[in-house]
């Protein structure tokens, strides 16, 4: 099957008749979170990655996210056309302070889903995971919801292939959250245009486009939870401060570079390489963060305990364990299927008293997200 290069979003334009009109209705999408192994760090124009990333989905830290539709035609005498009328649901609560985040995101994506418009929207959602503790929930959160609009666009325009689908679906996310790119679609997968891998685009998140070694199937990773509260710096301020950042040309030809050495790694199975790529990488994210001006630690005390937990317990075992880090303080234990027994004993009796009220989540590699309407 012939596929189309996307050049420059003008395809993703929405170009279904504008006489069709949905009935009433809702779609309920489970969008996974996602750790990134090269991270993504600094970004321009609209939402554009500075580098390429990569990442493993995850399966059990998610958000679902129903869309509840019902066009204006039916709402009184009064015409709300042209305007963005909805309201936010978090677990069940209206929640207001959520509006300006996902005003900004609708705002930002009108010229794609202009029918949107049309629709009176009640947003319902729910993490399985805390929200703004360096898990990525705006991620899943924005994927979630940009493929409950391409659900409605597909209503639209039946004839949508599930490539262009999904496409959509990651450039839309991207435009409410960068990393959310990589919450649509695949186990493995990368954001940002790299010569090595075929495919791959700043525009939306890609599958990881070649064969990967049976050690990374079913990869566990064991979330320690540090800290539950939210971020002393939201990512996006982080993000902006690597425009003037004395070290950001280094550090966006060392992600790239490693995109490379990691793509060889996940073909060729070498767990110990993963280990220290991958750990490295989670020190240069917050590397970044220590030596931006304004300078900021989101790791806490606990943080830097656990990592040294795990090296001491490398060290004496030679155990294919290691750590990764988001934009936060909890820690990412990743390890693979054939030593989870003896690692997950580790993390029970070593690790949980860093973790607040010893809170951890036990997750894997996913698949990717799941159309749950019924």
């Amino acid at each position: 099957m012939h596929k189309t290069k996307i050049l420059d979003g003008n395809e993703f334009i929405y170009k279904a008749p504008d006489t069709k009109i949905l009935s009433d209705g809702s779609f309920t999408w489970k969008a996974p979170s996602n750790i990134a192994l090269v991270k993504y760090w600094g970004k321009h124009g609209m939402q554009l990655p500075k580098n390429t990333s990569i990442s493993f989905t995850l399966d059990a830290c998610h958000t679902i996210t129903t869309l509840e539709f019902r066009n204006h035609t039916k709402v009184g005498s009064i015409s709300h056309k042209n305007e963005l009328n909805f309201n936010v649901y978090v677990d069940d609560q209206r929640q207001d302070d959520f509006k300006p985040k996902i005003a900004a995101f609708l705002t930002r994506i009108k010229n794609y889903v202009p029918f949107l418009d049309d629709y009176d929207l009640n947003i319902k959602t729910h993490n399985s995971f805390p929200h703004s503790s360096g898990i990525a929930s705006s991620a899943s959160g924005m994927a979630a919801l940009a493929l409950c609009i391409m659900s409605m666009e597909k209503e639209l325009n039946p004839s949508m292939s599930d490539e262009f689908f999904y496409q959509k679906a990651s450039w839309l996310a991207r435009l409410g959250s960068g990393s959310a790119a990589r919450s649509i679609k695949g186990s493995i997968v990368v954001w940002g245009e790299h010569p090595g891998l075929k495919g791959s685009s700043d525009l939306f998140g890609v599958e990881f486009p070649h064969e990967v070694h049976t050690n990374f199937h079913n990869f566990h990773d064991t979330i320690l939870l540090v800290d539950k509260g939210q971020k002393q710096v939201s990512s996006t301020v982080g993000h902006n401060l690597m425009h003037e950042h004395p070290f950001a040309g280094q550090r966006f030809d060392q992600a790239n570079e490693n995109i490379s050495k990691l793509s060889a790694i996940l073909q060729n199975g070498d767990l110990k390489a993963f280990v220290a790529l991958v750990e490295s990488e989670a020190l240069t994210l917050h590397a970044m963060m220590m030596t931006s001006n304004p300078y900021f630690i989101l790791m806490k005390p606990n943080t830097l305990s656990i990592i040294n937990k795990i090296w001491d317990f490398r060290k004496k075992t030679g155990a294919t364990i290691c750590f990764t880090l988001d934009a936060g303080a909890n820690v990412h234990v990743l390890y693979p299927e054939k030593e989870k027994k003896s690692i997950h004993k580790f993390i029970t009796t070593e690790l949980l008293q860093f973790c607040q009220n010893r809170h951890y989540i036990s997750d894997r590699i996913g698949a990717g997200a799941k159309n749950l309407t019924k």
